[in-house]
C-alpha cells in the first residue's frame, strides 16, 4: 500500500533507521537528476498534432527536433487531429525508440484562421498576448486622464495642420507631419512623433515586457506589437481629432533642400486627418482624388510636402546615399487564412515623401546628441568588407558593370551610381539583391559609428517608438535633456542601459526578421501549391551546383535542380555564377530570362520546386 501521507506507514520505522544512508543516496539520487537536466534540458516544440489509434503523434516545425513525438492519451491535453500544439519531450529518442512527450498547449484550432502564423509565433518563443500584470499596468496608464502637470512645458499645436499618412490597414499612427512656408524662402517641415515615453516609464512592467520584444512584429495579417493594444492602437497612437502628446522636431530646409537647423520640443497634437499612402499618391500624381475630397484645405501641404521631398531626395542621391529600390511582396489572404495573391508593393510617391521625412528627422535628432554627447543608441551601419566587395566587383563583371571604387575602401555613392545605371534593366533586381547581401548588417549601438548606406556620419531611430524599442529609449534621453539635463552618475547609468539596450534590440530585430521571413516562405509556397503545373517567366535569381533559383515578377522564388535539366551535364562555374552544359555550351546564368512551370510547392518544408517549361 502506498503512503499518502495522512496516516501511519508499515514503512516507516524501516526507513528511520536507515535514515543516515537513505537521505545519502537521495541526495546522490538528486544530484545526479540535476546534472542529467543541466546537461540535458527538457525541450518544447511546436507541431502538428495528429492521431494514430488510440495515440497522438507530434510532427514539429523545427527541422532540428525529432521527426516525430509520440503521445500518449492521457496526454493529450485536450488537442484534436489537425491542431497546432506546444508539446514537451518527456523521453528522447534512441537508436531503439521514438521520442515521447506531452502536449502542454494547444496554440490554435485545427480550423482556425491564422493558426500557422499564430504557431510560428510561438516557435520563436513570442506572443501576441501579453502577461496579464502588464495589460493591467497598461490599461490603468490608458485610462489616466490629461493633467495640467502632463501639459506643462509642452507648445499647443493643436490648432496647427497636422496630420498622418499610413498604410490602409495601419492602426498605430506613432508620425503626423506638417510643413509651412519659411520666411525668405524655403520651408520648414514638422515631424511630430507619438511621446511613448510618458506613458511607457523607465523599469515599469510595460517597459521591461517591451524591452524583452524588442520590436512589433507584423505577419501579414497579424500583429505581435511591442506594447499592449491599449497603449499601440490607443492613447499613445496618432488617431485623427484626438488629443496626443507628442515630440516634435521643426526643421528649416533651404530652397536647395539643405537642412539648416531644428528645434525639438514637447508638444500636444490634434490629427486634422488619417491619409492613406495610395489617395495621397493619387493626388499629388494624377492631380485629384476621391477619396481627397474631405480634407481639400490641406490639398497645397500635400503639394508643398512632395516639393520638399523631392529636393530632399535629390540632396541626398548627391552625397551618395543608396536606395535599394527592391520589390517587396504583398501577400493578401481570405478569411481563412488562404493566400490568394502574391504581388508587389508599391513605393509610390506618398511613401517615399514620408520616408524622406522620417530620415531627415532621425538624422537631426543623432546630429544633436551625438554633438552633446549624450548616452544614446544609434543606428549604424559599417562599410563593407572588403572580401566581399571584390567577389561583388567579379560578379557584376558578368554583367558587363564595374565599379567605381576600391572594393577596401568602397564609398556609397559609387554603389549608388552603379544602382542608377541598372535601373529598369533585366537585371535590376538581381544586382539590387546581391548589393544588398554584400552589405553589412545594421545594428544598434551606443557608439556613434555612422551610416554607410545612407552616407551619414550621425544617425538614430526616433520616429517608431510604438513599434521598436531603441526609438523609446531615445525619447527618455531627450525629454529628461529637455527637462533639466543629464549629469554625473545619471549620465553612466544611461550609458550602461544603453549599451544593455543597444544589443537586446539588435537581436530581438534579427529574431523578427528571421520570423518575417519564414511566415512570408511558408504563405508564397502555400499559394504556389494551388498553381502546380501552371508556367511563368522568370529570372535566374540564384545559381549554385545543385541547379539555379529562379524568380517570379510577383517575387515567388523556386528552385530548377540541375537533374531536371536533362538535355546535358551541367558544370558549376562559381566565379561567374552559372552553369554550363559540358556537351552543348549552353548556359544558365544570374540574370537570364527563362521559362519555368510550377512542379511541386512543400509548404512544411517553404521550398518550391520548377522545372523549365521547353
Amino acid at each position: 500500500m502506498a503512503n499518502t501521507g495522512k496516516g501511519k506507514s508499515p514503512y516507516r520505522r524501516g526507513r528511520k533507521r536507515g535514515g543516515a544512508l537513505a537521505r545519502k543516496r537521495r541526495e546522490e539520487r538528486a544530484r545526479r537528476q540535476r546534472r542529467t537536466r543541466k546537461e540535458k534540458p527538457m525541450q518544447e516544440f511546436v507541431g502538428l498534432f495528429a492521431r494514430d489509434g488510440d495515440l497522438g503523434v507530434v510532427r514539429p516545425y523545427d527541422r532540428n527536433a525529432p521527426r516525430e513525438i509520440a503521445v500518449a492519451k492521457n496526454e493529450f491535453g485536450g488537442a484534436s487531429a489537425g491542431d497546432k500544439v506546444l508539446v514537451r519531450l518527456t523521453k528522447r529518442p534512441d537508436a531503439f525508440t521514438e521520442a515521447e512527450g506531452r502536449v502542454v498547449e494547444i496554440i490554435a484550432t485545427a480550423d482556425e484562421p491564422g493558426g500557422d502564423i499564430l504557431a510560428a509565433l510561438r516557435r520563436f518563443g513570442l506572443s501576441k498576448e501579453f502577461p496579464q500584470k502588464v495589460e493591467a499596468e497598461a490599461g490603468r496608464v490608458a485610462r489616466a486622464p490629461l493633467s495640467e502637470a502632463d501639459l506643462a512645458g509642452r507648445r499647443d499645436l493643436r490648432g496647427e495642420r497636422i496630420f498622418t499618412i499610413d498604410g490602409a490597414d495601419a492602426k498605430d499612427f506613432d508620425d503626423a507631419v506638417s510643413v509651412r512656408q519659411r520666411a525668405g524662402g524655403g520651408y520648414v517641415l514638422g515631424v511630430h512623433i507619438a511621446d511613448v515615453s510618458h506613458y511607457v516609464r523607465e523599469g515599469s512592467r510595460i517597459d521591461k515586457e517591451a524591452l524583452r520584444r524588442g520590436t512589433s512584429i507584423y505577419l501579414l495579417d497579424q500583429v505581435a506589437p511591442m506594447l499592449p493594444v491599449s497603449l499601440s492602437n490607443g492613447i499613445c497612437s496618432l488617431s485623427e481629432g484626438d488629443d496626443r502628446l507628442t515630440l516634435s522636431v521643426d526643421i528649416a530646409v533651404g530652397a536647395d533642400g539643405e537642412a539648416l537647423g531644428h528645434t525639438i520640443y514637447e508638444s500636444i497634437i490634434r490629427s486634422k486627418a488619417r491619409l492613406v499612402y495610395t489617395d495621397v499618391s493619387d493626388l499629388l500624381e494624377n492631380g485629384r482624388s476621391e477619396a481627397m475630397e474631405r480634407c481639400a484645405e490641406i490639398h497645397a501641404d500635400l503639394r508643398l510636402m512632395a516639393e520638399l521631398a523631392q529636393l530632399l531626395r535629390k540632396r541626398r542621391e548627391a552625397r551618395g546615399s543608396i536606395d535599394f529600390d527592391l520589390d517587396e511582396a504583398k501577400i493578401s489572404l481570405d478569411a481563412s487564412g488562404i493566400p490568394v495573391l502574391v504581388s508587389v508593393v508599391e513605393r509610390r510617391t506618398a511613401n517615399r515623401m514620408i520616408e524622406e521625412f522620417m530620415l531627415l528627422a532621425n538624422e537631426c535628432v543623432a546630429e544633436e546628441y551625438r554633438r552633446g554627447e549624450f548616452p544614446f543608441i544609434y543606428r549604424v551601419h559599417e562599410r563593407p568588407d572588403a572580401e566581399r566587395m571584390t567577389e561583388f566587383k567579379t560578379f557584376i563583371g558578368g554583367f558587363g558593370l564595374s565599379l567605381k571604387s576600391d572594393p577596401a575602401n568602397v564609398r556609397p555613392a559609387a554603389l549608388n551610381e552603379l544602382l542608377g545605371a541598372i535601373k529598369g534593366k533585366p537585371c535590376e533586381n538581381v544586382v539590387n539583391t546581391v548589393t544588398l547581401r554584400s552589405m553589412q548588417k545594421a545594428f544598434y549601438s551606443e557608439e556613434c559609428k555612422g551610416h554607410f548606406g545612407l552616407a551619414l556620419r550621425h544617425y538614430c531611430h526616433f520616429t517608431s517608438p510604438i513599434r521598436r524599442y531603441p526609438d523609446l529609449f531615445v525619447h527618455r534621453v531627450i525629454k529628461e535633456n529637455l527637462r533639466g539635463g543629464i549629469e554625473g552618475d545619471r549620465r553612466g547609468a544611461l550609458r550602461e542601459a544603453a549599451k544593455s539596450a543597444a544589443l537586446r534590440s539588435s537581436e530581438t530585430e534579427r529574431r523578427a526578421i528571421e520570423l518575417e521571413r519564414d511566415v512570408e516562405k511558408r504563405k508564397k509556397t502555400e499559394y504556389m501549391s494551388y498553381h502546380i503545373g501552371e508556367s511563368h517567366d522568370a529570372v535566374i535569381s540564384g545559381v549554385s551546383s545543385f541547379g539555379f533559383f529562379a524568380g517570379l515578377a510577383n517575387t515567388v522564388e523556386g528552385l530548377v535542380h540541375a537533374n531536371t535539366l536533362t538535355d546535358d551535364y551541367y558544370i558549376y562555374d562559381p566565379a561567374h555564377y552559372r552553369l554550363v552544359g559540358e556537351r552543348t555550351g549552353r548556359i544558365f546564368a544570374l540574370g537570364d530570362a527563362v521559362r519555368i512551370r510550377v512542379a511541386k510547392a512543400d509548404v512544411s518544408r517553404r521550398e518550391i520546386d520548377f522545372v523549365l517549361d521547353e
